[in-house]
């Protein structure tokens, strides 16, 4: 969700967040998280209850049950769940502040804010990336880093040794190293002045370029990563609106990034960057719909899922206001995409992620608390009908990629 802080100052950190303890929440499907991964589809979701912003306003709730994760292998369906309560995470940010290495072992949860009663809004920045072993059972929370302020986006290389966290209260990327459960920071790399709000921030399938959005400022930024250093080119590239949610195709082609124009009603677009082109530019924009909140890409990059608030995400009052999100798909043609779906689902939409196989799609309906599953048929999708509910509302998600060998 986007938001700009009104304050950046430094609070001492409330032991609400509960960031030390990783419990198994009680009357949930238990999950075996294999330790061969081969045949599982896991994606993860990361609840809030931090804040609640149902109402259109940004209301803190210093009594809230601690924020969790829910666990979803997709192998079989119905999908195995289990819920695991004490990881921090946030519904302010593009919803892909949760990753997994590339093995399946590990997820990376950046909190971006924690609550603060003497500041004016209720809460401040935050500078923390948590780490989840996944291999235990059930998850436990094992460690840390320190980022930046406000760590938004997350990627990791295609190689699991490094990962790239936007933070966008002080316009850098923090890169940290992962060597299995021991993350640390290494590098802080300035994208843009603090007021451009770097979001999200992708890596290319070869693991030597990336792209962060600077959403405040109206472009994407591209980033060289060589020998583990990142290093941010005077490359900045033409998008519509202003870009959040951003990804590279699995082929490496294209990136992609969704942007807000000037407010609903009003129909917003998805920019299309040539990654092959000599220099790397955008070639189109591709109208998506009122408020893209977040997208999510097909395994074979073929199909994107977007997710498209609607002006669900309003107060009662404002005549615009709708009671439903749009999941908006899209299929590749050449070197851009076009609208082949557009489905009605919940207010409030966040992430969406496809299982590793492709053959299913899952959205995030934040003001229900609902994980909706869809069943992919080509270039079209299908509602299952399946609803799994969170402890609290869902706020990021993200797929674990195809296990090797």
């Amino acid at each position: 969700m986007q938001l700009q802080f009104l304050t950046l100052s430094h609070a001492n950190r409330l032991g609400l967040i509960f960031r030390t303890a990783v419990l198994l929440l009680p009357a949930v499907t238990v999950l075996v998280v294999q330790t061969n991964r081969v045949q599982a589809q896991i994606v993860i979701s990361g609840n809030e209850n931090k804040l609640d912003i149902r109402s259109g306003e940004w209301v803190p709730q210093f009594d809230a049950e601690p924020d969790s994760l829910t666990i979803i292998d997709c192998a079989k369906f119905p999908p195995a769940v289990q819920h695991v309560t004490g990881v921090a995470n946030s519904v302010i940010g593009p919803p892909s502040n949760v990753a997994i290495t590339p093995d399946g072992k590990v997820a990376l949860v950046a909190n971006s804010l924690k609550l603060d009663r003497d500041s004016p809004g209720g809460y401040v920045p935050d500078t923390l990336v948590q780490v989840v072993d996944l291999t235990r059972q059930p998850p436990q929370l094992v460690g840390t880093a320190e980022t930046g302020k406000q760590p938004s986006g997350i990627s990791i290389s295609p190689d699991g040794r490094l990962a790239l966290v936007a933070n966008r209260a002080d316009g850098t990327i923090t890169v940290l190293s992962i060597d299995g459960t021991d993350v640390k920071p290494v590098q802080t790399v300035k994208v843009a002045e603090p007021a451009g709000e770097v979001s999200d921030v992708a890596i290319s399938p070869d693991g030597k370029i990336a792209l962060a959005s600077v959403t405040e400022a109206y472009y994407l930024r591209l980033l060289e990563i060589h020998d583990g250093k990142v290093t941010a080119t005077d490359r900045k590239l033409s998008v519509y609106g202003k870009p959040y949610r951003t990804v590279i195709t699995p082929d490496g082609e294209l990136g992609l990034t969704t942007g807000s124009g000037q407010g609903a009603p009003d129909a917003d677009a998805l920019t299309v960057v040539d990654l092959t082109a000599d220099p790397i530019r955008t070639i189109d924009f591709v109208a998506i719909g009122s408020g893209p909140e977040s997208f999510g890409i097909s395994p074979d990059g073929n199909l994107i899922a977007a997710m498209v608030m609607n002006n669900s995400n309003v107060g009662d009052d404002d005549p615009t206001r709708t009671e439903s999100g749009l999941l908006m798909i899209l299929a590749r043609r050449g070197k851009t995409y076009e609208t082949v779906q557009q489905v009605p689902v919940g207010r409030i939409v966040q992430g969406a992620a496809f299982t590793a196989d492709g053959k299913f799609l899952l959205i995030e309906c934040y003001g229900d608390r609902q994980i909706w599953v869809f069943r992919v048929n080509g270039e079209t999708v299908q509602d299952t009908g399946h609803r799994i509910h969170t402890p609290g509302f869902p706020s990021s998600i993200r797929a674990a990629g195809k296990p090797a060998g």
